[in-house]
């Protein structure tokens, strides 16, 4: 079997700018990484390298020297005010730094209208050599994987694409087979990490742990092994595992080679 590319994601390190992620990824030896260009929400954390020309001239320049490639990028947000306009730059820079994917998060209560949002950005995404991969998680209107195909089923064309964060698959009602009825080809990269046990009810903590409290694959409860047989073979995963309590402990250079490490023991496993 053909080992699978392994991504360094922009949550796990989000305090790094992206020329730092690079090096880190590359130091550390992961093969991709992911770009947070966009915030999840006003204020928060983003490197809008789409509205910095310099600054993209800069990482451009780096990142073709490197052997990591830019995998995806962060995040499209389908809310009430979404406009598709607002996204163009983000999604041309995507294909200028040459990514895959494109992260999409669902917000609007109107379940139709955010299914014509998704649509747009699906056919937008394909003129670029993009996909639009749809996060399914428990406290967005997107709460599951069954949400998730309905919406992503509405689409037309190559872009189509539905995420696999295995702390969204836990702490939400999808089940495997939920994740087993997704078609292979909507299936471009997954995410991993673990997650503690006793499994949170309260959407408060789960967005908490979700947020700044995952833990490295093989220390918590989730049900990687089930998981990780639903989805297609080597399809690339991406390390999202935010945890600065333990970050700060190890150091970031040995938390990052634990999580390397962990990760590829996991995926040995399949």
């Amino acid at each position: 079997m053909n080992e699978p590319r392994i991504g360094l994601a922009a949550l796990t390190v989000l305090d790094a700018p992206p020329l730092e992620q690079l090096d880190l990824a590359e130091r550390h030896g992961f093969d991709m990484i992911g770009i947070r260009m966009s915030p999840t929400a006003p204020g928060a954390i983003a490197y809008p390298l789409h509205r910095d020309r310099a600054a993209l001239k800069e990482f451009r320049h780096r990142l073709a020297d490197s052997e990591v490639v830019v995998f995806d990028v962060e995040v499209i947000k389908l809310d009430e005010d979404f406009d598709l306009a607002d996204y163009a730059p983000l999604l041309e820079t995507a294909a200028e730094l040459g990514a895959r994917a494109a992260l999409v998060n669902g917000y609007d209560h109107d379940r139709s209208r955010m299914a014509d949002s998704y649509a747009a950005v699906a056919t937008a995404c394909a003129s670029y050599g993009l996909v639009a991969s749809l996060e399914f998680m428990p406290w967005s209107t997107v709460p599951d994987a069954s949400s998730a195909m309905a919406i992503v089923t509405d689409a037309d064309g190559p872009a189509r694409s539905i995420l696999v964060d295995p702390i969204h698959v836990d702490r939400s009602q999808t089940t495997l087979a939920d994740l087993t009825s997704i078609p292979r080809d909507w299936m471009t990269y997954a995410q991993i990490c673990d997650g503690a046990r006793p499994k949170p009810t309260d959407m408060d903590e789960i967005t908490r742990q979700a947020h700044e409290a995952r833990l490295p694959t093989g220390e918590g409860g989730i049900d990687l092994d089930g998981i990780l047989s639903t989805l297609p073979e080597a399809i690339p995963v991406s390390v999202e595992l935010p945890n600065d309590e333990r970050r700060k402990a190890m150091g970031t250079g040995p938390w990052l080679d634990h999580l390397l490490a962990t990760t590829k023991e996991t995926l040995a496993r399949r």
